[in-house]
């Protein structure tokens, strides 16, 4: 096989299929913090979807949590750790 042709074959590596970050069992509400915690950056901010592997319709009803439970007081809206 000369050079040209073999820059085009694709290298066939194995990829593990990553689990998916919200279970089918878990529930999203304001008020499971164990879950909507995973969802925040160390700065308070919700992550994206695409940093969280999530479907559109997870993505909502984890941000709607997320502003549930900081209207409720029982999430900070900025993390002042330091």
């Amino acid at each position: 096989m000369d050079k040209s042709k073999r820059l085009f074959l694709k290298s066939k590596r194995s990829f593990r299929r990553r689990l998916p970050p919200i279970q089918s069992g878990d529930r999203i509400d304001y008020r499971n913090m164990s879950l909507i915690s995973r969802f925040i950056s160390k700065q308070g901010k919700i992550l994206s979807r695409r940093v969280n592997r999530l479907t559109l319709k997870q993505q909502r009803l984890i941000t709607i949590a997320i502003k549930q439970a900081r209207i409720l007081s029982s999430l900070s809206f900025l993390n002042n750790e330091k």
